[in-house]
């Protein structure tokens, strides 16, 4: 028989994790706070728990999709016994806060997974759809068949901290990336030039610095950072002129100025003719 999987918390991300085990023929008990939430699922097969600790009651694997990890302690926190379950926190939050949780659910009697998804509602279920997972890898290995219908997982090490930085590592790229995409849009945007009309070239160089990152990716490890291909302080000048221009007309100036102050910092301290990945240590250790 298919695994029982009882899920907690119905936004858009938990609907869509019920629907996919739905349709992976999986029973769902589910439970949220705001119990009409639950409808939708609940008419495609799904039942509903009247509280969170007849949720718990109903199976051994229990998935929570929650805003946060204090949501967690509220809702199970009258839930004294865990003993036998498995809890995979699909919430995100931060490592020390997965770290707490994982040892607060053992003490109940329960095992825990901390996953980080990297997926929205409209692609859960799909190929395109990933989730980081940490914790003990037999419990991943047990239960990764029941889990793969949500997003492809990845273990990515014991400690239960690991897959939210995995998690917020690519938040990171992801935010960082299109704030820069949209400074730049605005910067040619300020001579007339339109967003549809940029986006050819913005694509391509998202695309073409993608192939920077395995030599940069060597560097770092290796803490070496030859500047034969390019300097900090000749990119460093372009983030001066960067500044400059869009300065002269008129846009935010928080991101440029904290990309010049990174490559600044490396070059006062005598790292200048070192490679842009130099930046790394600033990164690391900020003054």
């Amino acid at each position: 028989m298919n695994e029982h999987v009882t899920l907690i918390g119905l936004g858009p991300m938990g609907q869509a994790m019920a629907g996919a085990l739905l349709d992976g023929g999986h029973p769902v008990t589910v439970w949220n706070r705001t119990a009409s939430r639950a409808d939708d699922v609940v008419a495609r097969g799904a039942v509903r728990a009247a509280t969170p600790a007849e949720a718990v009651a109903a199976g051994g694997l229990v998935v929570l999709s929650l805003t946060d990890y204090q949501a967690m302690y509220d809702i199970l926190g009258p839930v004294e016994d865990l003993g036998g379950k498995v809890v995979v926190n699909l919430s995100s939050d931060t490592p020390d806060k997965s770290r707490e949780a994982a040892q607060w659910v053992r003490q109940r009697g329960g095992a825990f997974l901390t996953g980080g998804v990297l997926a929205s509602a409209e692609i859960v279920g799909t190929e395109a759809a990933k989730v980081f997972y940490s914790g003990p890898a037999e419990l991943l290995e047990a239960h990764e068949q029941t889990l793969r219908l949500i997003g492809k997982p990845h273990h990515v090490g014991e400690d239960p901290g690991l897959a939210q930085l995995f998690y917020l590592a690519h938040i990171d790229l992801f935010l960082v990336s299109l704030a820069a995409y949209l400074h730049a849009t605005a910067l040619v945007g300020s001579a007339g030039v339109s967003a549809l009309e940029f986006l050819p070239w913005a694509v391509e160089n998202l695309n073409t610095n993608s192939f920077l990152l395995p030599a940069a990716a060597e560097q770092i490890d290796r803490d070496e950072h030859p500047g034969d291909l390019g300097t900090a302080r000749m990119m460093g000048a372009s983030a001066d002129h960067l500044l400059a221009a869009s300065e002269a007309v008129g846009l935010d100036l928080d991101l440029p100025r904290a990309i010049k102050a990174h490559y600044d910092r490396a070059i006062a301290a005598g790292k200048g003719g070192d490679s842009w990945t130099r930046l790394i240590d600033g990164i690391r250790q900020p003054a």
